[in-house]
């Protein structure tokens, strides 16, 4: 009795973590979160993108200050120029900051009901961009949704996911997914390589008719125009001229708002 083999199997969690179950704890990992957002009666949600890097604009301006005082003590410590070059771009991105907070808070106070629940802000549940909209419907008394993600740096769960729906992936294909099944819209602000990695995979399935194409509003157009040159795709034939018509760019959380009231619709199928 005293041998692993005696224990019950979904107690047993040397037998779960074994290559040979991992179909089961993708199944799970499925399962968990959408029992909990179906019993939430979440219906829809506005997902939203971005970097964990992009602070608020008061930390930001506190993080230059501090280096620039330390620059005038010792202008030759090693690095600290490359630091305040750096400090400085995070200052420029962080009125994003602001703007994702608006966005969400607008769009949370506009369209979630409490017997409806539509249009529920769903980030990455980590800091930056996500923790911005996160706020944003925290501002305004609103759930929000949180998928966090096991990595090793920048993904503790900020404050202000609603507690009840703050998940915890170890796969990203099933945190993809989770992303897209009740998705409306999709707003990617200023990103790294997660951001882009989140968005060419939404790209991807409404160009192959995966998924119910929604609207996908890249904010900040200095930044896309900069990072996707959408246009050479087109001309070397890469893409059709309708697939570049999946994106909007826009600059404002109030254009934001303007632009998902106009495409509104809860009629919808989910994404299956």
């Amino acid at each position: 009795m005293a041998s692993p083999s005696y224990r019950i199997a979904f107690e047993d969690s040397a037998f779960l973590h074994e290559d040979s179950v991992r179909p089961a704890r993708l199944q799970l990992e499925l399962m968990k979160p959408e029992r909990t957002l179906l019993g939430h009666h979440i219906k829809s949600t506005i997902v939203v993108f971005g970097s964990a890097r992009v602070q608020s604009p008061t930390i930001t301006k506190q993080e230059v200050a501090e280096l620039e005082a330390r620059a005038k003590k010792g202008p030759e410590s090693e690095g600290l120029s490359e630091a305040l070059h750096k400090a400085k771009k995070r200052a420029h991105y962080s009125r994003y900051y602001d703007e994702a907070r608006k966005l969400a808070r607008m769009v949370s106070e506009r369209f979630q009901q409490d017997h409806k629940r539509h249009y529920v802000i769903m980030t990455g549940g980590g800091p930056g961009i996500m923790e911005a909209a996160n706020r944003g419907a925290h501002d305004v008394n609103a759930r929000s949704i949180g998928l966090n993600i096991q990595i090793p740096h920048e993904q503790e769960p900020n404050p202000y996911i609603t507690p009840e729906l703050c998940f915890l992936f170890h796969y990203f294909a099933l945190r993809k997914m989770h992303f897209m099944l009740r998705a409306r819209a999709l707003v990617a602000f200023p990103g790294g390589f997660g951001t882009l990695d989140e968005l060419t995979d939404a790209l991807t399935l409404i160009q192959t008719k995966k998924i119910e194409p929604m609207p996908i509003i890249l904010f900040g157009t200095d930044y896309w125009k900069k990072l996707l040159n959408i246009d050479f795709l087109v001309e070397e034939g890469m893409i059709e001229e309708h697939d570049a018509k999946l994106l909007t760019y826009l600059d404002t959380a109030d254009e934001a708002v303007q632009f998902l009231a106009r495409h509104h619709r809860e009629d919808v199928p989910l994404n299956t």
